[in-house]
C-alpha cells in the first residue's frame, strides 16, 4: 500500500541569516521556536507517521562560553508534552558568529486525530546566547 499525505505545514521564523536577534534571558529552560497542527484524523491506526525537519542559527554570548544548545520536538502544545525527538549540540568556541543547527526526525505511529499539535523548543546552557536566523521547521504527515 503506497503512503498517502495527510497534511503539510511550516512554521519559519525567520527567512534570512542575521534576520532577528532574541536573546535567550533564562538558561536551561525551553523556549518555543516552532508549533503547528496537523490533520491526521484520515490516517490507518498504527500507520501514521510524521516526518520533522528544521533549522535554527544561533550565536554565541559577546564572552564566548563553553554553550550547550538543546532543541526538542514534543508531540504536544507544551515542553511537557511526549517528547518525540531531541538534539544536542555544543557551540564552538572559536566561532564568534552564527552556528546552523539543522535536524530531521520522525514521530511514528502518531495519533490518527484532527488536530495533532507538534511544537519545537530550544534551550540553551549560557546567558547571553542569541537566536539569530535563519528559523525555519517543516511538519508532514503520512499514513500507509
Amino acid at each position: 500500500m503506497p503512503a498517502i499525505l495527510l497534511d503539510s505545514k511550516t512554521s519559519q521564523n525567520a527567512s534570512y541569516a542575521n534576520s532577528i536577534a532574541i536573546p535567550i534571558l533564562i538558561i536551561n529552560t525551553p523556549n518555543l521556536i516552532a508549533q503547528q497542527t496537523l490533520n491526521l484524523s484520515a490516517g490507518t491506526a498504527g500507520q501514521t507517521r510524521v516526518e520533522f525537519s528544521g533549522v535554527a542559527a544561533i550565536q554565541l554570548p559577546l564572552l564566548p562560553i563553553a554553550t550547550t544548545v538543546n532543541i526538542f520536538v514534543t508531540r504536544g502544545l507544551t515542553a511537557g508534552d511526549v517528547n518525540v525527538f531531541s538534539v544536542s549540540q555544543n557551540l564552538d568556541l572559536s566561532i564568534l558568529g552564527p552556528q546552523v543547527i539543522a535536524f530531521s526526525g520522525s514521530d511514528f505511529n502518531a495519533p490518527n486525530i484532527a488536530n495533532a499539535a507538534y511544537s519545537a523548543f530550544i534551550q540553551v546552557s549560557a546567558l547571553g546566547t542569541i537566536r539569530v536566523g535563519p528559523e525555519s521547521f517543516n511538519f508532514t504527515a503520512y499514513s500507509g
